[in-house]
């Protein structure tokens, strides 16, 4: 009976050898906890993790995005650094632009100053700014984390992205997760928090104790910066105006937007000159919109026009960097010169910039019911194709997510049942050979 318990034991063994080879994922079903390797590549120097990721290794449309498992884990390089487990993230507009090559000889710089002559240095590339995870590692003088925390972050786009299975940041880019969020449901705030936050902080002058009353137009509402914006706003007490399409007034309603101009059935400038003006207008369309919108502000009070539709990326790819530079700063200063001379108001760009401590305070406003996440879509990991597809379609109502480590936990599920499976069998054959003997 002894040697019939040993053979069980060595089979069983034999299978999670056999079945683990490659797996990534602990675990914890079932009793059974067993954690396994994760599947390596080879390098001339030395032996490396590799993970799965999304990546494109030339600019272009969406035939570029490819998925692979021989990407290199990024690692803990510095004392600040934390590296996190993906568990969702989001797309962005961004992603979209930065997959055809946006921005690319400024980031570019930013990656790594001294390869910027070398075309092909920045691929592969792994796109995605949004993330939601746990941490796994952390640098020697990280304080704000420990392994097992769940954060949320945005990642600068001069980082490689979270459209995979690890991705590594500074913790001062980082936050910790609202308790009342999912991982999906969190991945869809970071990004656009980041943006708005700059913008209206930064720009436009505005917080949560100088908000009250004031008036705000947010063009382009119901998109994920339009969505958060509002939400933030009502929370500092600001009256909140909003343009979008029908479809979309009764998301930005139930948001908190005070009013709301339908911009498919009329001119929306001629609709918002029938209103009381704005003390700040932040804009999330451009093109024609900076053309009228200057008129809809109160002049002489200080008010701001604050526009995240800026040409310093565009200027820098077709003009290169020290012309595409030099003709954007010529550019604000020449606009921003003309309104506050001409209306005595203030022309701004807003940019994106990744910030964990101001996430540290969208993650109270989350927690207490006053930030909603708006989730309009969700792919799994394997779909992420499908997620970029969806996204270019516009008319956004929130935020794609993408569901990164659900395949893992699939894996791990089938891995279970099929070593549950083997091992039942296993035993009913040590079971035979003892009654046979």
């Amino acid at each position: 009976m002894g040697s019939a318990k040993v053979m069980a034991s060595t089979r069983l063994l034999y299978l999670l050898n056999a079945k683990a080879t490659g797996s990534i994922t602990a675990l914890h079903r079932a009793g059974c906890s067993v954690c396994f390797r994760r599947h390596v590549c080879s390098s001339p120097s030395r032996l490396q993790s590799c993970m799965s990721a999304w990546v494109i290794d030339q600019y272009g449309t969406n035939e570029v995005l490819r998925f692979t498992e021989e990407v290199t884990v990024p690692i803990v390089s510095s004392a600040s650094e934390v590296m996190i487990k993906v568990h969702a993230a989001s797309l962005n507009p961004l992603d979209i632009s930065m997959r055809g090559g946006y921005g690319a000889k400024l980031l570019k710089l930013r990656r790594a100053p001294v390869s910027v002559m070398d075309n092909n240095s920045e691929f592969p590339l792994i796109l995605g700014r949004d993330v939601s995870g746990v941490v796994v590692e952390c640098g020697s003088k990280v304080t704000h984390f420990a392994p097992g925390d769940e954060v949320w972050a945005a990642v600068p786009p001069w980082k490689q992205g979270s459209l995979a299975e690890f991705v590594t940041l500074t913790e001062f880019e980082v936050s910790h997760k609202p308790k009342s969020l999912s991982h999906i449901e969190a991945a869809s705030i970071p990004y656009v928090a980041n943006t708005a936050l700059s913008a209206l902080v930064n720009a436009g002058g505005l917080c949560r104790d100088s908000s009250s009353n004031k008036r705000v137009l947010i063009t382009g509402g119901s998109g994920g910066v339009g969505t958060f914006a509002v939400q933030l706003l009502k929370a500092w007490g600001a009256h909140v105006t909003v343009t979008c399409s029908n479809n979309a007034e009764g998301l930005v309603r139930g948001l908190g937007a005070d009013e709301v101009v339908d911009y498919t059935v009329g001119d929306p400038a001629e609709q918002l000159e029938e209103m009381e003006k704005f003390d700040v207008i932040l804009d999330n369309v451009g093109g024609d919109t900076e053309r009228w919108a200057m008129g809809l502000l109160k002049p002489w009070s200080g008010a701001k026009y604050i526009t995240l539709v800026t040409p310093l990326l565009l200027n820098t790819d077709s003009m290169g960097l020290l012309d595409g530079t030099f003709h954007t700063g010529f550019t604000l200063q020449m606009k921003a010169m003309q309104n506050i001379m001409s209306r005595g108001v203030f022309y701004r760009w807003g940019f994106y910039t990744p910030d964990g401590p101001a996430l540290d305070e969208v993650k109270n406003l989350v927690d207490t019911g006053k930030i909603l996440p708006v989730v309009e879509a969700q792919f799994p990991f394997t779909q992420v194709p499908q997620a970029f597809q969806k996204l270019e379609q516009g008319h956004a109502r929130g935020k794609t997510v993408v569901r990164v480590a659900e395949d893992d936990d699939r894996k791990a599920e089938e891995l279970v049942q099929n070593i549950r499976t083997e091992t039942a069998e296993s035993e009913q054959e040590v079971q035979e050979t003892v009654k046979q003997n």
